[in-house]
């Protein structure tokens, strides 16, 4: 008989959904324990999961777990300019973006980091991605260097040449990228956001 879980392969799935798959147990609540201890459930947290790939056949996007495991939320930051070839180091959080307050999750499958912003600011440069049929929130290219800039309390403010500086030295941004960048997203997030004279420094950088 085909395995009920299977129907959740690649997907986050709550603890309700679960229990829907065992509806003459007297205790489902004791039946997702027992599938946590067999390790054909992975728990990221309370009333979240996502089925044992090696019993499922599918591995879950991690960018999808990011997105249900606090929301609303989108994937930004450096773990989305390093998947962009934006940035040379190796990322080893998820770092995400949330309209809530800050928080992270340490879970079976890596950690994940989320730092709040104005809910004006949270739209702006974000989009539903999909990819090997699975559709998650991630920011542009502009938009996770916005966000960067955003939480990094060193970026010098004062001048273009400090902030190229900044973005070459200091963040070892590929500037060749950079200058492919459309700036109406960064012009967006000055409009609202906080650093308006770093954003218009680096939209002048851009435009050179």
């Amino acid at each position: 008989m085909r395995h009920p879980l299977l129907q959740f392969a690649g997907i986050p799935v709550s603890g309700a959904d679960i229990k829907s798959c065992y509806p003459n147990l007297s205790s489902p609540e004791k039946k997702i324990l027992a599938l946590e201890k067999s390790g054909e459930l992975i728990r990221l947290k309370r009333n979240l999961y996502i089925v044992n790939e090696e019993l499922c056949g599918k591995k879950t996007d991690v960018r999808l777990c990011a997105n249900h495991l606090y929301g609303p939320s989108y994937v930004s930051l450096q773990w989305a300019l390093r998947y962009y070839g934006m940035i040379p180091e190796l990322v080893y959080s998820m770092t995400c973006v949330t309209t809530k307050r800050s928080r992270s999750f340490d879970t079976p499958i890596g950690n994940f980091q989320y730092m709040q912003v104005p809910p004006i600011y949270f739209p702006i440069g974000v989009s539903s991605v999909e990819e090997n049929g699975v559709c998650f929130l991630m920011a542009s290219r502009e938009k996770a260097l916005c966000d960067t800039i955003l939480y990094d309390d060193f970026v010098p403010h004062k001048s273009v040449k400090a902030l190229t500086t900044y973005l070459e030295e200091d963040m070892r941004l590929d500037m060749d990228v950079l200058s492919e960048l459309d700036t109406t997203t960064i012009e967006s997030c000055a409009k609202v956001g906080r650093k308006t004279q770093i954003l218009t420094n680096l939209i002048k950088i851009i435009n050179r």
